[in-house]
């Protein structure tokens, strides 16, 4: 069992990092850059350090010095401070670029206006982490940069109330773009997976298809998925910064969206088991108190309406530039292997999807529905209590 201390320092011994602040280093053709991060120790924050180490770039990370100081040893420069009113030691330093991973709370936008105000004239590159949340209008198919984003004109927020996860996102990327016009980079990712995401948004499905048994699943198999490993959003990140690459980007993946039932299939082909599955109305789930992209239903959302294009993104132009997105097998695969290190009060604490009496009490609701979901029926009807092994993808 490692801890996660231990978790990355393994990684970190992997990639033979003696050698890598040698200036002398090139990557894939091109000089090694100083990157200075901005967080650099939540979830995202050591997937990018452990990415740009192994592509040989000089890593320096700014935070408050409060979660596990030290954790990258001696291979990374540590600067200690706070967003919101001491960023002192950054200043009169130089970098190629900074990624901002840290600005996600109401605060974002005045985050990220006193850092690029500080930083604009020591750096070539500010790239900035915002979400796909920032996105006015999900109806769109296909969906793209293109789509309005929110303002407080087409959506207003109750006056004495904070901005919103997504307000504040997108008046954080208007910060940047107005202090460094042509110099700001935007990654747009729509919910971040993989290992060490303690959330478990994701990590409920492996281990609930994983443990066998009935399992629910909503919809008709038919409502598309985006999301994006941690892993590939970060090389992503870096091919921006290595390419001084400037504009805004998505950062979901597949191309287009994978439908729930090919979603739950390659889960189940990357974790094994044996489950079968019961598809289940999510009109009927969300009149029974399950919402979709809730709680009970991470990942899950209903593609019709105001969500049509919510995980329908085309993301040609963020191919182009470098974006790569793994098999959902891989990552199914490795969110449990890294789940399994977890204590064991831990395992069985999971933050996400029903309980398993809260199943069952849903799956014989309905199994024994009235008249009124009886349109609903020939949906699952195919697929209940079938298992997709062997199935094609």
């Amino acid at each position: 069992m490692y801890s996660r201390r231990e978790f990355i320092g393994t990684g970190l011994a992997a990639l033979g990092t003696a050698s890598m602040f040698d200036p002398r280093v090139l990557v894939a053709g091109r000089a090694a850059k100083k990157i200075l991060i901005l967080g650099g120790t939540g979830f995202v924050g050591p997937h990018d350090v452990r990415e740009a180490l192994k592509r040989g770039h000089q890593v320096t990370i700014f935070n408050r010095g409060k979660s596990a100081p030290g954790m990258f040893g001696k291979d990374v420069e540590e600067l200690a401070g706070d967003r919101a009113n001491d960023l002192s030691a950054l200043k009169g330093r130089k970098w190629d670029a900074v990624i901002d991973e840290s600005a996600s709370l109401a605060s974002a936008p005045d985050w990220v206006k006193l850092s690029v105000d500080l930083l604009k004239d020591n750096v070539d590159q500010y790239l900035f982490i915002s979400t796909r949340s920032v996105y006015q209008d999900l109806s769109r198919v296909p969906m793209s940069i293109e789509a309005p984003v929110l303002t407080l004109e087409n959506s207003p927020i109750e006056a004495g109330k904070p901005l919103s996860y997504g307000h504040a996102k997108a008046y954080a990327e208007k910060a940047a773009h107005a202090a460094m016009p042509g110099r700001v980079t935007v990654v747009r990712p729509g919910l971040i997976v993989g290992p060490e995401d303690d959330t478990d948004r994701f990590t409920n499905w492996p281990v609930r298809i994983a443990r066998g048994g009935n399992v629910l699943v909503p919809g008709d198999g038919s409502d598309h998925v985006q999301i994006i490993d941690a892993r590939d959003l970060v090389k992503f990140c870096i091919t921006l910064v290595e390419n001084r690459t400037f504009g805004v980007f998505n950062g979901v993946g597949p191309q287009g969206g994978m439908p729930f039932r090919e979603f739950v299939s390659r889960i189940q082909k990357g974790v094994g088991g044996n489950p079968t599955y019961t598809w289940v109305d999510a009109d009927f789930l969300r009149a029974n108190g399950a919402n979709p992209y809730g709680k009970e239903l991470p990942v899950f959302q209903v593609m019709r309406g105001r969500t049509a294009g919510f995980a329908r993104f085309d993301i040609t132009p963020e191919l182009k530039a470098g974006l790569t997105v793994r098999s959902m097998e891989d990552t199914a695969r490795d969110t449990l292997a890294w789940w399994k290190t977890l204590p064991a009060e831990r395992q069985a604490a999971i933050k996400t999807g029903f309980t398993p009496e809260r199943e069952a009490a849903l799956l014989a609701l309905w199994k024994a529905r009235t008249p009124k979901w009886a349109n609903a029926s020939h949906r699952s009807r195919d697929v209940s209590t079938t298992s997709t092994r062997g199935r094609r993808r």
